[in-house]
């Protein structure tokens, strides 16, 4: 594809975006503004940013409490690969909180996202393309570190805490207020953004966090959206640790229930359901090592099988790789930890995510917008109504949120304004899909956000985990890809595709 022109001249008048032409003004003395410039560097070289049109947005790092100060946020434009686009772009939402738009272009495009229309990626404030970056090894080298220390320890908790309180004075030296990293700071950006490059309308495609902001956007700036698609719905008014037992609970189950359904899978591990949990009592009373080999690592390596660590691990990895669980968990009532201690510390391991995500993001959100809002008692709850027989050790941290009340109370940030957990009430044209094996964000967030959005249409992808965009099933890909493109088209989704993705091929030893 050829690169476009997008500018002649850097001080040119703003035109409308569409029909692949973005104009861009220099950086004024009021922000926000828009500078063009030289697409941004990720963590690893993305081919289709050598054809983009990119730039920074510039905008006030705090709105609502006043201040000079300002930030910088990478912005990148995908042409169309028609030579006649839509008028109306698409604006792709990342995930996380703390992932960068810029380094997921690989997996809108996938989809051809940009059949059409223009796409625009931009960094969410404090993410790794953005100025400043809001990132923390410290952090991200915490798993690895505690590989071999019970996931719900006392240690492995002060551990957490040690990593947290390094990465906020790391972070005082980028920014002085980071309880401005924040859903509704970002809302706000995205406004900004569209603006500045003169859209009239255009489209929202959010994942994971990003149905989030999308669904808020929604609420505080309907008026230049024309559509919406969010995958992995997480409801602003439901965000949180109670929120995570319930998608752990729907994923997990939604797994066994569909190794029962198959009579291989049924007759090789029994009531799989029941061997789990009884696995995570006996791991959480008793934890044992396991010595694996890991790629990329000489020797073996310990990994501490505890039953928090079990949850965890059914959660994510193991939703995402289905096909494989019934088989790693009856391995483990058997005395055979190899299939689930590697799978653990593999990605723990790896080096190429160290000092990628936004920690300084991902603690604004979750400790001004989420743990604020929800007590100890009640997550806890939560998760005895999911699992009524874990103990309370396991209840304590929500899958996803290890130690987060304690890790707020390090990351002191200020409660962001009730309203950023306000229900969306919209009648503006959405796509809500679903992934029947979701642990992260449950499959039944995406009727709950329905209710309140009329002009809906809501499909579940089925067997496929969290984000159905990015799922390793290319059935199950083909399926949301051909979705999202129908209903940016015609604002009406073909679903028909949904009754053809096959089912799990689960692993019988």
């Amino acid at each position: 594809m050829k690169a476009r022109l997008w500018f002649a001249i850097a001080a040119c008048a703003l035109v409308p975006l569409g029909a692949g032409a973005l104009l861009a003004t220099r950086a004024s003395a009021e922000s926000p503004s828009f500078v063009p410039g030289p697409c941004p560097s990720p963590p690893q070289p993305i081919a289709e940013l050598q054809n983009a049109r990119c730039g920074r947005l510039i905008v006030p790092e705090d709105r609502r409490h006043g201040g000079t100060r300002t930030i910088s946020l990478a912005v990148a434009v995908i042409a169309a690969s028609t030579s006649r686009p839509q008028s109306d772009p698409i604006l792709w939402l990342a995930g996380g909180p703390g992932d960068d738009a810029i380094t997921e272009i690989p997996m809108a495009l996938a989809g051809k996202l940009n059949a059409n229309r223009d796409v625009i990626f931009m960094s969410q404030r404090g993410t790794y393309t953005a100025q400043p970056r809001m990132t923390c090894e410290s952090i991200d080298r915490w798993g690895a570190d505690t590989l071999n220390m019970p996931y719900d320890s006392t240690a492995t908790g002060k551990a957490y805490s040690l990593a947290t309180r390094k990465c906020r004075q790391e972070l005082e030296k980028r920014t002085s207020d980071p309880g401005a990293y924040n859903t509704l700071e970002s809302a706000d950006d995205l406004e900004d953004l569209r603006v500045a490059l003169h859209a009239a309308k255009w489209n929202l495609y959010g994942i994971s966090y990003g149905t989030d902001l999308a669904l808020t956007y929604m609420r505080e700036h309907p008026d230049g959206i024309r559509s919406v698609a969010i995958d992995g719905v997480f409801p602003p008014s439901l965000a949180g640790g109670v929120a995570t037992w319930k998608s752990a609970a729907e994923g997990i189950n939604a797994v066994f229930q569909a190794c029962r359904d198959q009579a291989p899978c049924r007759k090789r591990y029994g009531d799989i359901a029941a061997t789990f949990r009884h696995l995570v009592i006996q791991y959480e009373a008793a934890p044992k090592t396991a010595e694996v080999r890991v790629r990329g690592h000489a020797g073996k390596v310990p990994v501490k099988i505890s039953g928090g660590m079990l949850l965890q691990w059914a959660v994510s990895p193991g939703t995402h790789v289905a096909a494989t669980v019934p088989a790693a968990i009856y391995a483990l009532s058997h005395g055979d930890a190899t299939p689930i201690a590697s799978t653990w510390a593999a990605p723990k391991l790896g080096t190429d995510s160290i000092g990628v995500f936004a920690n300084g993001l991902f603690n604004g959100v979750a400790c001004g917008e989420w743990v604020p809002y929800e007590t100890e008692q009640s997550v806890v709850a939560a998760g005895r109504r999911e699992f009524p027989t874990f103990p309370v050790s396991v209840l304590r941290n929500a899958p996803n949120l290890p130690f987060m009340r304690e890790n707020c109370r390090d990351w002191n940030v200020p409660a962001v304004s009730p309203s950023v957990r306000s229900v969306t009430k919209s009648a503006i044209p959405t796509l809500v899909i679903n992934a029947q094996y979701d642990a992260q964000t449950a499959a039944s967030f995406g009727a709950y956000v329905a209710k309140t959005l009329p002009n809906s249409t809501v499909v579940t992808i089925p067997n496929v985990a969290h984000v159905a965009f990015g799922s390793p099933s290319a059935a199950a890909n083909a399926c949301a890809y051909a979705i999202a493109r129908s209903f940016f088209d015609a604002l009406k989704a073909d679903t028909s595709c949904v009754a053809g993705v096959p089912a799990t091929n689960f692993e019988i030893r």
